[in-house]
């Protein structure tokens, strides 16, 4: 059994040198993979690269019009240029992948790379790389042996006595652990292996880099998509800043700034970009150079024999190496040239959004001005007529009506100057305001129309504060008259006896513009209302003798206050322009349902209505007394009642 088994203690040895190995290179390795590795020029070609793509999206994206009808043509000559040196970019970055190939794979070649990844490249592989594959072809061999243990102990251990089966087993199983512990070891290793060869990969396969970025930026190789997706946003048609509202036109000057501060980063960006472009052309630029002079010296004989090229190389190789050189530089100096042109292009378009902005900018001020000059004219003509009012108008509720007219005229105004001055669009505004103005009549209806009888009320025959009127079946002397409503003094009794009731009602001014609701009110300057005393004559009765000594009763008692009567008819006729008769008693005979009727019709003060009609009753009794033919002829006492009630 000793003899199956050689050298187990070397296998534990062998271990442990093994997991100290692995050990020493994870601790070796893992600071080398956390930490950022030297700046080469694989890295340079990458990082301008993705500047590129980052500059190209921004300038597609940031570099939009302020819909000036050059901003077209700007943006278009921008996007091309940009669209331009991007692809000029990736056609250098792979023409000098390609230029760094063989200075990656030949020993002793002069190509113009100074990267540390040529030191290594006689010897295949770095020194990481062989200790690992050192201690993986050690884990292998440990593996093999052990496997091979494994399959003799167990030819034994089916071939052994049950005495001795036990102690073989334990063997292989200890055998089997160590196995375990191996395979486990050889997998940690392979992935180590496989790590350090994506590492590698990764960086230092600088084609493959190049192609990742050129598919992650598609839009810069298909022109013809970037071109239909720019011409939808510059058919805009430009807003013109004269015939938008003072917000219309100070978003446009915003809009005109924010263009202007992007094309200042926009620029920004661009001499970055030529700036990397030009570090990473330098280096080619010199080793073109180089390459030129060494052809020149090399071929330049006068009279002496010509110099050999270094390095063995003919003349053939260094033609090749010419134009692999020429292949990145020129590209790279192309770039340049498109950057040079862009900026200027960005730098144009900032000088033209500039000049607009200014434009934009007087007409904000002029449009501030004239809304300013406006409300301060609406205020001042507010404030003249405020004093015109306390200087002519003496009636304090008339007063108080004019100064309402006057602030609701001046916010209407204010309002008017507002919009105008601050609205852009009108026909929105047009159509929001038909709808608003639909629902507004429909809701407040009798609101408008209490607003809109209110200057009928105020109107030339319109009611006035101590008028007598009848309306809505209510009687009574105006009180006040508002913007929305009145007030009257309620009057009531039978026939001429009206007295007050102690109550004020208060009804809407709409109810003036109801078809059942009639208004009736004094005529404006005028206070008398007409009565009539009636008298029923007996059958046989001198009508005549009745008439002349009733009438002439009322005459002498109207006599007393005939000239006030006078004197309103004559302002009736001054006010209405209108020519009147003189209102003065009248008799009159008529048939009744009684029998003969004999009223006289005569004219009363409003305010004395009940003395006079008293004074006509006294003076009916009193020559009813003296004259029997009088009081034989009249049947029953006379009746006293109004003519037009109010």
């Amino acid at each position: 059994m000793k003899n199956n088994m050689p050298n187990r203690p070397s296998f534990h040895a062998g271990r442990q040198f093994i997991c100290f190995l692995i050990a020493l290179i994870v601790a070796c390795l893992w600071p080398l993979a956390a930490q950022n590795p030297p700046p080469s020029s694989d890295d340079a070609i990458i990082a301008h690269l993705g500047a590129v793509i980052t500059w190209y999206r921004d300038i597609t994206t940031k570099a939009k019009g302020t819909g000036l009808p050059s901003d077209t043509i700007y943006q278009d000559n921008v996007r091309n240029l940009a669209t331009q040196a991007a692809q000029l970019a990736f056609q250098s970055a792979k023409a000098e992948a390609a230029l760094a190939a063989p200075a990656e794979n030949q020993p002793g070649s002069s190509g113009w790379s100074t990267q540390g990844s040529t030191e290594g490249a006689g010897q295949g592989s770095t020194p990481q790389e062989q200790r690992i594959s050192q201690a993986k072809e050690k884990v292998a061999a440990q593996i093999v042996g052990l496997e091979s243990q494994i399959a003799t102990l167990n030819k034994q251990i089916a071939a052994a006595p049950s005495a001795s089966r036990q102690k073989l087993i334990s063997q292989r199983d200890n055998l089997q652990g160590e196995l375990d512990l191996d395979n486990a070891m050889e997998d940690t290793i392979g992935k180590m292996e496989s790590f350090l060869n994506n590492s590698e990969a990764t960086t230092q396969d600088l084609k493959g880099r190049i192609n990742e970025l050129a598919r992650s930026a598609p839009e810069i190789f298909s022109v013809s998509t970037a071109a239909k997706q720019a011409a939808p946003q510059s058919s805009s048609p430009p807003p013109q800043a004269n015939s938008v509202g003072l917000i219309g036109q100070a978003l446009i000057l915003y809009e005109h700034v924010s263009s202007m501060r992007n094309m200042d980063q926009l620029a920004k960006e661009t001499d970055n970009l030529r700036k990397t472009a030009d570090a990473l052309r330098q280096p080619l630029r010199q080793t073109l150079v180089a390459t030129v002079q060494r052809g020149r010296a090399a071929g330049q004989t006068g009279g002496a024999p010509a110099q050999p090229l270094p390095n063995g190389q003919s003349f053939q190789d260094l033609t090749a190496q010419f134009k692999q050189l020429s292949d990145a530089v020129l590209p790279l100096s192309q770039e340049i040239v498109l950057l040079d042109e862009t900026n200027a292009n960005l730098k144009e378009w900032r000088s033209s959004i500039w000049r607009e902005s200014g434009n934009v900018l007087d007409s904000l001020v002029l449009r501030v001005t004239a809304i300013v000059v406006a409300l301060v004219a609406i205020l001042v003509l507010s404030e003249i007529g405020g004093r015109l009012t306390f200087r002519y108008v003496h009636d304090s509720r008339r007063r108080r009506h004019f100064l309402i007219l006057r602030r609701f005229g001046t916010g209407f105004l204010v309002a008017v100057v507002l919009t105008l001055g601050f609205v852009s669009e009108f026909s929105s505004l047009a159509t929001f305001a038909g709808f608003l103005t639909a629902g507004i009549a429909v809701s407040l209806q009798a609101v408008i129309l209490s607003v809109a009888a209110y200057f009928y009320l105020i109107g030339r025959y319109g009611v006035r504060v101590g008028d007598r009127i009848s309306v809505a079946g209510v009687t009574g002397d105006v009180l006040d008259v508002g913007l929305t409503r009145f007030y009257l003094v309620e009057l009531a009794g039978t026939g001429v006896d009206l007295y007050p009731t102690g109550r004020i009602v208060m009804l809407s001014n709409s109810v003036f513009f109801q078809a059942t609701t009639p208004l009736f009110k004094q005529i404006p300057g005028t206070e008398f209302a007409w009565h009539e005393i009636a008298f029923a004559i007996a059958p046989g009765a001198n009508y005549k003798m009745v008439q002349e000594k009733l009438l002439g009763t009322v005459n002498s008692v109207y006599a007393r206050y005939k000239g006030e009567i006078e004197r309103q008819h004559g302002n009736i006729e001054r006010r209405i322009e209108f020519e009147l008769h003189v209102p003065v008693p009248v008799a009159q005979l008529q048939f009744t349902d009684a029998g003969l009727e004999f009223a006289v019709r005569y004219p009363v003060e409003l305010r004395r209505s009940s003395e006079i009609d008293d004074e006509i009753t006294l003076a009916f009794l009193e020559i009813t007394e003296k004259e029997p033919d009088l009081k034989a002829a009249v049947s029953g006492l006379p009746k006293i009642r109004a003519a037009i009630r109010g």
